[in-house]
């Protein structure tokens, strides 16, 4: 997925080398520009505040002020801001957590840089992006828990199934031929059903009760 508009990403690590390392990785790419860093939670709301970056690169374990705490504080404050969760911790309870605080996504640092660049782009775009291995956090969650979204219509597993390719209500309206407001109840709907607040929670549902077949996921490559 390429973009015509540079996208401005902010990396945020209590490593100082992780960071560094993120900077330069961004620099080799001509549509990502390195706007600024923090070390802990509470610096990434200064630097939001101060920035507003495009998107940003999210650790969860730090101190002051957690990776799950600030995603939940930026994406409240600054709704125009995508964070991508960059992290080593696959755990089911990290990942539902982060996309509960509002993360578009979930990546684990040893992805190739081609996967985060493109994550990245995918993110800003609004589309979800998840690691093969936070999907597989996923799929553990849902054999411990009764799979919700049984009772989803055939139109709503059609609006859902377009929901996880990334397409936003005005797309999805054009592609079904219905009317945007329709799009918006049916939305309203499959959140409702799947017992999640956002769009993005929705698709992590999805993918982990293996209500829609294909998804908008990065296998790591």
């Amino acid at each position: 997925m390429q973009t015509t508009k540079t996208i401005r990403v902010a990396i945020v690590d209590d490593h100082a080398i992780v960071r560094s390392g993120l900077a330069n990785f961004l620099r080799a790419f001509d549509d990502l520009e390195f706007v600024g860093e923090a070390d802990n939670g509470a610096e990434a709301l200064d630097l939001c505040r101060r920035l507003l970056p495009d998107v940003v690169l999210m650790d969860l374990v730090m101190p002051k002020m957690s990776g799950v705490e600030a995603t939940a504080a930026i994406c409240r404050k600054y709704p125009s801001i995508q964070v991508l969760v960059l992290t080593s911790f696959d755990d089911e309870n990290f990942v539902q957590e982060a996309l509960r605080a509002g993360a578009i996504g979930y990546l684990l640092k040893n992805a190739s840089i081609h996967v985060m660049a493109e994550a990245i782009r995918s993110a800003y775009a609004g589309s979800s992006v998840f690691s093969s291995e936070a999907t597989q956090a996923l799929v553990r969650l849902r054999d411990r828990t009764p799979l919700p979204g049984s009772d989803l219509k055939e139109r709503e597993r059609e609006v859902l199934s377009l929901l996880t390719q990334g397409l936003t209500n005005p797309q999805i309206a054009e592609t079904l031929s219905l009317s945007l407001s329709t799009i918006k109840f049916y939305v309203s709907s499959i959140l409702e059903k799947l017992d999640v607040e956002t769009r993005t929670e929705a698709v992590a549902r999805a993918i982990s009760c293996g209500i829609v077949s294909k998804t908008s996921g990065f296998n790591k490559a």
